[in-house]
């Protein structure tokens, strides 16, 4: 006891009381964050109540994770419990991030089988910036569309349907960002876009002065083949029917002649998958479902243009 007839434990009995090594509480006392409240006659360290509930709260910070000079920083009254765990709650935040983003490329390496090189490839992409990413698909575009009259319209919503990952992406959505850097920097790719970039600029020719050439066109058409094209091909229309005839002279008038011809050739020119794959993969990485593929659409209109012209 005490003057005041409060218990003193010592750092044995502070020890079985707490649940805490002796070892650990005798750091805390050398370090200062736990000063004893006393000495006994043969100078070992005595602890009193508040001793016990300065013990326990350094237990509780510790065990949230907080360092040593944040623990000391509370105990000195530098700072209150509230401030350190704000800003100890922004640092788990980024730490869960990274964790997150770790998780997601070790989860694409674990299936893709990859090996080094391709995993700190990965790795890297996957730790780009909202704005590098943004500057990989304008890079593609410009090495598309430049220096060609193709569809304005067509090339803005390339430019601006940018790769937006989230800050905690999922695994599927990490591993679509990767399969899209890896499209669009593929030399083979990029000169099939060009080719059909530049296969929408002669239509635009072609067209003269008529809404062909105005832009949005392009968009236009691929919603007519939507609405006209697609429920057809769905109903079990044959491309060679007589009915097939019908649909293409509601899609693109009845005249029958190089119109047609012209047609097919930019259709035939657009069919890849990759080209598909493109826009599925953006809306992946966005975490949106993908549209419908067209592609079955386009190669019935294909058949049914080859048929009827």
């Amino acid at each position: 006891m005490n003057d005041e007839g409060c218990e003193l434990l010592t750092i044995g009995q502070l020890s079985q009381r707490t649940g805490m090594p002796v070892r650990t509480i005798r750091y805390w006392s050398d370090i200062g964050a736990l000063p004893p409240a006393g000495r006994s006659a043969g100078g070992y360290r005595l602890y009193d109540a508040q001793c016990v509930a300065r013990l326990q709260l350094v237990r509780t910070l510790r065990e949230l994770g907080l360092g040593l000079d944040d623990v000391q920083r509370v105990l000195e009254r530098e700072t209150t419990v509230a401030a350190v765990a704000a800003t100890h709650v922004r640092a788990l935040d980024a730490q869960i991030q990274a964790l997150r983003l770790n998780r997601a490329v070790l989860s694409t390496v674990a299936r893709r089988q990859s090996d080094t090189e391709e995993m700190e490839l990965m790795n890297k992409l996957a730790r780009l910036s909202a704005q590098e990413r943004k500057a990989i698909i304008e890079d593609f575009t410009d090495a598309v569309f430049g220096g060609l009259d193709a569809d304005p319209q067509l090339r803005e919503r390339m430019r601006s349907t940018a790769p937006e990952l989230p800050d905690d992406p999922t695994p599927e959505q990490v591993d679509a960002w990767i399969e899209l850097a890896e499209l669009v920097a593929d030399p083979d790719f990029r000169r099939r876009m060009r080719r059909m970039a530049e296969h929408n600029a002669t239509a635009r020719v072609q067209a003269g002065p008529g809404p062909g050439a105005q832009p949005g066109a392009f968009m236009f058409f691929a919603k007519k083949v939507s609405l006209l094209v697609g429920p057809a091909r769905e109903r079990g229309v044959a491309p060679e029917s007589a009915e097939a005839g019908q649909v293409l002279d509601e899609l693109l008038g009845p005249e029958v002649g190089s119109r047609r011809a012209q047609v097919l050739e930019r259709i035939e020119a657009s069919l890849d998958a990759q080209a598909e794959r493109y826009w599925q993969l953006l809306a992946l990485v966005r975490g949106e479902e993908p549209s419908p593929p067209t592609s079955p659409d386009y190669l019935w209109l294909a058949q049914a243009l080859r048929t009827h012209s």
